[in-house]
């Protein structure tokens, strides 16, 4: 039975779909050696992973060639968008202040990174109705 398209991915699952966002369209072969660079990854296992990708729709495969080709289906964007709103209805009862408030007190930003935050609220006000 086919999972839905709006499964979490794990952990490991987001490595792979960084490297096909950063990569594009792989194979087993080239997502398995992307993956050694950042921890030593059996091949079988990065396969697993991918068929299991499959089924919840995280990734599509191509198997007009010999070698299987692998691509997300979801942009970073989108899948990081599903991730946040996921956890800000779950943890802060969809409460985006309270996820900022948490996120900058977890992990402090740099002043760099607070004057383009700045930027954004002030964009995201100038846009607002």
């Amino acid at each position: 039975m086919s999972r839905r398209s709006s499964s979490r991915p794990t952990d490991a699952e987001l490595e792979i779909l960084r490297v096909l966002w950063r990569r594009g369209t792989l194979s087993v072969r080239e997502v398995h050696d992307e993956l050694n660079l950042l921890r030593p990854t059996g091949y079988t296992t990065a396969l697993k992973l991918l068929q299991i990708m499959t089924e919840k729709g995280l990734v599509r495969r191509d198997e007009s060639s010999r070698a299987h080709l692998y691509e997300a289906v979801e942009s970073q964007e989108g899948t990081q968008g599903r991730l946040v709103r996921d956890l800000a209805e779950r943890a802060f009862g969809g409460s985006a202040t309270e996820l900022v408030q948490r996120a900058l007190s977890t992990t402090p930003a740099s002043a760099g990174e607070l004057a383009t935050i700045r930027r954004w609220i002030e964009d995201l006000e100038r846009k607002s109705p």
